[in-house]
């Protein structure tokens, strides 16, 4: 079955041909600029490619609803030339097969418990660290929506003493995950790109300190199998041991289950070479076609 793949990111819009194997064909990076000249460029990529069906995985927040009127929009997005675009509707119109849509860490998600490393694991969650920070959930082989999708870039973390960016840089919460950890706030706290901070401990032990915070959380709440940690800063390898040393102190042995006893094997780098995304977005077109 030819698929049609569109991991849409809020810097680049990543658009691919497959099968449901998780093979690739194709791949094409579109940047993304306003809906109006990023739409249609990614339109006529898949329109001569005999595609059955669609799967997007795409920035938000979004809307999830199949019974919402902006079922496929995104919504109340800080990127202001896309808030309430209908995505879904768009490709569904324009190419007339079964669209797919869900969030991008879903995607990413997907791509891992199909094809990936996580593969057979139904309670799993993946994390993206990069320009954003956001987190797809599975729980006993079902993506979690609820209300919306999660946000957990978004939950609150107690702050070191010795941070010298304290409120971190998200405009709606101080000290959130999102605001203390991504890439435009570890450069804003040390004045440099995160890439350029490799050698600097003092970048990594804080960074390792909050996210280690935030496996906390999300072990305690979701009870997941494994955690997949991806995006850019995720890059910083370094930062892997970091984290699961603090988790490990943090949870201060409460939790005796064989998956969190074994840290190497429950916080772990993403798997697919950073075709996670779109591999989850073959999964969920040939889903949407079935």
């Amino acid at each position: 079955m030819r698929i049609g793949a569109l991991e849409a990111g809020g810097t680049k819009m990543v658009c691919a041909i497959g099968d449901e194997s998780g093979r690739i064909y194709e791949q094409k990076s579109i940047p993304t600029v306003k809906p109006e000249e990023t739409l249609p460029q990614l339109l006529d990529f898949f329109r001569d490619k005999d595609i059955e069906a669609l799967g997007i995985a795409c920035f938000g927040p979004v809307d999830l609803d199949e019974n919402s009127k902006t079922y496929g929009y995104i919504t109340d997005t800080p990127k202001e030339a896309w808030v309430y675009t209908d995505i879904a509707g768009y490709f569904s119109r324009g190419l007339g097969v079964p669209v797919a849509f869900d969030t991008d860490v879903n995607g990413s998600l997907l791509g891992e418990v199909t094809y990936g490393q996580a593969k057979g694991i139904g309670d799993a969650v993946y994390y993206t660290i990069g320009t954003g920070v956001g987190a797809g959930v599975m729980s006993s082989g079902n993506l979690v929506h609820g209300a919306q999708h999660p946000e957990v870039g978004h939950m609150l973390l107690r702050v070191r003493e010795d941070d010298p960016l304290p409120d971190g840089i998200c405009p709606y919460h101080k000290g959130c995950l999102e605001g203390m950890t991504c890439g435009p706030a570890i450069e804003k706290r040390w004045g440099k790109k995160a890439i350029e901070l490799k050698d600097d401990p003092r970048v990594w032990d804080l960074e390792a300190y909050y996210l280690a915070q935030a496996m906390v959380t999300t072990t305690v709440m979701l009870s997941p199998k494994m955690i997949i940690l991806g995006g850019g800063v995720m890059h910083q390898e370094q930062l892997f041991q970091l984290i699961r040393e603090k988790t490990a102190a943090l949870l201060n042995d409460y939790l005796k289950n064989d998956h969190v006893r074994d840290m190497n094997c429950y916080i772990v780098p993403a798997s697919l070479h950073d075709d996670q995304g779109i591999m989850g977005c073959l999964k969920l077109g040939f889903d949407a076609a079935s």
